[in-house]
């Protein structure tokens, strides 16, 4: 692995938080993702889910998680089962993680090989009487391929149909939600390898440069610093681009005058960071584009400081619509009159920021978090305003990653990456 894995007590008090919520005789089981085919013999490059990740810090396909806290016999409470290497495995694609490795990474005394994992799974089952399934209900999942958890899942209940079935996901969106310092460092880390992509292309930009090879500029940097590279697709959109809030072709030449959005982050060891900064490809906004660039940076100045424990994201949202109205308002964008026709439905701001200002992210750039449920410390979430004007081809969206605090402000884990208007002029004409 490139990056270095947080010690295995997080991994260990995760496993105990999440038992905790485990009724009587349940028994749950993780599976680690796929290594998905793209055609003929070629894979896409493995990514581990980051629920089994959570849990036991194991970054390898093929891996099973099973954790049963009223297991009559204490070994039985936590085991991982893991892909055992072969000849031909080691020759291949190189040697697998051993029984000592994994316990070390993960702190799981019980460690066997995944070939033994159904005489084991009969036993335990025996003991229980109610099975703890994983499934996606992320609120922006699409669910359009059959996951290793899918399969698994369909087997156990045809397999053992007596048992009730109990769900694991609301558990883990409650306590994923919520990072621990290990966590925040691990974000803070890609933060900082952002930063460094960001410094490496802010004078990079100029006209005639292509977006992707802006992308190639950041890749190289991002993996040059030990991440595995973008945390998302990168979104690097010039001109007319800038008013696409998911272009992704990043194939168009930049031109003197226009912006570019770069909506672009680093990833490090399965955390993700996610910003958003819109420059200017001549090194200089003109006067209308820092009125715009200036109202948004207002609104996220503004908005950052309502991230506090208590307020559901649904007010939030609501308070941060008011604040850029009053900005529209200002860029003469929205006029009195379509306050007064506005409706709750399809506020009047809408029309020129029409994505939401916040989410939380994490393992997950889009992480877990109820969204009917008070924020509260030590949350991660973005700030992203943004103001799209396709009349004046332009759009701007600003974006920085915010650490809720018990007391006190928010913390910026961007807060070094340039975002003021004129420091960025500065800086890219240096």
């Amino acid at each position: 692995m490139r990056y270095k894995p947080l010690p295995f007590l997080v991994y260990k008090n995760n496993r105990k938080s999440f038992s905790k919520h485990i009724e009587g005789m349940g028994l749950a089981v993780f599976n680690s993702n796929d290594i998905y085919p793209v055609s003929a013999d070629s894979t896409l490059p493995f990514s581990q889910h980051r629920d089994i990740f959570y849990l036991s810090g194991i970054d390898q396909e093929e891996t099973i998680l099973v954790l049963f806290p009223g297991a009559k016999n204490p070994i039985n409470r936590e085991i991982l089962f893991i892909k055992k290497t072969n000849e031909q495995i080691a020759i291949w694609e190189g040697e697998k993680l051993s029984k000592e490795k994994a316990k070390k990474l993960s702190g799981i005394e019980n460690i066997k090989w995944l070939s033994e994992f159904e005489s084991t799974f009969y036993d335990l089952a025996s003991e229980s009487d109610l099975l703890y399934f994983n499934t996606n209900e992320h609120y922006r999942a699409k669910n359009e391929t059959e996951t290793r958890e899918d399969r698994f899942i369909k087997w156990a209940k045809n397999k053992y149909p007596a048992h009730k079935v109990g769900k694991s996901n609301p558990i883990l969106q409650r306590l994923r939600a919520i990072k621990s310092n290990e966590e925040i460092n691990q974000i803070k880390k890609a933060c900082e390898i952002t930063e460094k992509g960001i410094n490496r292309i802010i004078n990079f930009i100029k006209p005639g440069v292509w977006e992707y090879e802006i992308e190639a500029e950041l890749i190289h940097e991002f993996t040059k610093n030990q991440s595995k590279g973008f945390a998302y697709s990168p979104i690097i959109a010039s001109g007319k681009n800038t008013n696409i809030l998911h272009y992704e072709l990043n194939n168009q030449k930049c031109y003197s005058g226009d912006l570019i959005l770069l909506d672009v982050a680093a990833e490090y060891g399965n955390y993700s960071s996610d910003l958003t900064r819109t420059l200017p490809i001549s090194g200089k906004y003109s006067d209308r584009q820092k009125k715009v660039y200036n109202s948004v940076l207002n609104v996220k100045n503004l908005a950052t400081k309502l991230l506090t424990p208590g307020i559901l994201i649904a007010d939030y949202h609501k308070e941060v619509g008011e604040i850029m109205t009053s900005e529209l308002l200002k860029l003469g964008l929205l006029k009195k009159v379509d306050i007064q026709n506005q409706s709750a439905k399809n506020p009047a701001y809408k029309k020129y920021f029409m994505h939401g200002t916040s989410h939380h992210m994490g393992l997950d750039t889009h992480d877990y978090g109820l969204l009917s449920e008070p924020l509260k410390p030590n949350m991660v979430l973005t700030v992203e305003p943004g103001i799209y004007i396709p009349e004046e081809g332009f759009g701007i969206r600003l974006e920085d990653d915010i650490v809720i605090k018990e007391n006190g402000e928010p913390v910026n884990l961007m807060r070094d990456i340039p975002i003021e208007a004129e420091e960025i002029e500065t800086l890219m004409n240096s």
